[in-house]
């Protein structure tokens, strides 16, 4: 591990040198590769530049031990040895993680896609209270929310809503989300007060630079038309609404929120770029997918991943057995206890599979 952390931070002072280049700093495309490859292994660094003065100061410690010391000195220096133990081991830990692979994908904004699934109305309902809990949760992180396309009902919900969550580091809180949500709950709409038990389907995507997934404009179908929305709301008269055909994948994204066709088209090919990356992504995994996939599930928007019980005020993580009877906080966006307990399984089984690699 020690021989690996003395490469890093040889690539690290190299990357500095490169910064201060000045054929570098006069090539937008190796300065932006470069300050993110030195911005991404920085905090790894600095953490084993740390854990060299702490062993350093440990190892001063232990000499200072072993000269003739009087008691009140023997002890003061007893007790700096136990805090500089302790610290090594944190920073040994912190290392570790650190130096987990990282995915690539983790810094990018995301494409969040949610559907309403079994449950008719209700599931729309549902739907539109994963909207709100999402936009909650990007709200406290400081992430900015942005809604490209929305089909909603007549009583308030969402047949389907896609929107962008944009903020560094979006995806790596967010890409667990993933996958069939439940609730159960007494719907609005249902006179007799039965439970009932609906699902929404979320779909996470990694927002792709359009240099990441080049996309030929003659694989692309574009048909315009007048937009339209519930109760009439929305109408208008002229064809700004857009629908693209990407012809190879079959892939068809439609957006009409917006009043002008220009700005429509461009949110349709932010949603188009984010699903061909996807797809091609998946495809590139595919023969080692089973390898990969770790116990927190497989991002398959048909798994059952969460359960959100309205009359025991109860949320269930499937994947982890996690159970949270706070229900209400999480509705609200206050969903840190989740995402930060599935990032540290996903970290534990990566260090497994390094360990028995």
């Amino acid at each position: 591990m020690l021989q690996r952390l003395e490469s890093v931070v040889e690539r690290y002072d190299r990357l500095t040198q490169l910064l201060c280049d000045p054929q570098v700093m006069n090539d937008p495309v190796k300065l932006r590769e470069y300050s993110k490859e030195q911005s991404d292994i920085e905090e790894t660094v600095q953490a084993y530049r740390e854990y060299k003065e702490t062993t350093e100061q440990l190892q001063d410690a232990k000499e200072m031990l072993e000269e003739k010391l009087d008691d009140e000195m023997r002890e003061m220096v007893k007790m700096e040895l136990g805090e500089l133990e302790e610290k090594k081991a944190e920073l040994e830990e912190r290392i570790r993680v650190l130096l987990l692979p990282k995915d690539p994908n983790d810094d990018k904004n995301v494409i969040i896609e949610i559907r309403g699934a079994a449950g008719g109305d209700e599931a729309a309902l549902f739907a539109s209270d994963l909207f709100e809990m999402y936009t909650r949760y990007a709200a406290k992180h400081k992430f900015k929310v942005e809604v490209l396309e929305a089909a909603p009902t007549d009583i308030g919900g969402y047949k389907e809503i896609i929107f962008s969550i944009n903020g560094k580091g979006a995806y790596s809180r967010l890409k667990f989300e993933s996958g069939a949500h439940r609730v159960q709950r007494v719907p609005s709409t249902e006179s007799g007060g039965r439970i009932h038990t609906s699902t929404a389907t979320v779909a996470v995507l990694p927002e792709a630079e359009e240099v990441e997934v080049e996309v030929n404009e003659n694989d692309i179908r574009v048909d315009l038309f007048c937009s339209s929305g519930a109760g009439g709301q929305s109408v208008n008269t002229t064809k700004s609404a857009v629908r693209l055909t990407h012809v190879p994948t079959g892939i068809v994204v439609t957006c009409q929120d917006e009043k002008s066709q220009h700005k429509n088209k461009d949110k349709a090919m932010r949603v188009l770029r984010a699903r061909l990356y996807d797809k091609y992504q998946q495809e590139a995994h595919a023969e080692y997918a089973d390898a990969r996939r770790s116990a927190v599930g497989t991002g398959d928007r048909s798994e059952r991943i969460r359960t959100y019980n309205f009359p025991q005020s109860r949320v269930t993580d499937h994947r982890i057995g996690l159970t949270l009877h706070k229900l209400d906080q999480v509705l609200n966006g206050e969903m840190d206890e989740i995402v930060n307990a599935l990032v540290l399984h996903e970290q534990a089984e990566l260090m497994r599979n390094a360990e028995g690699a």
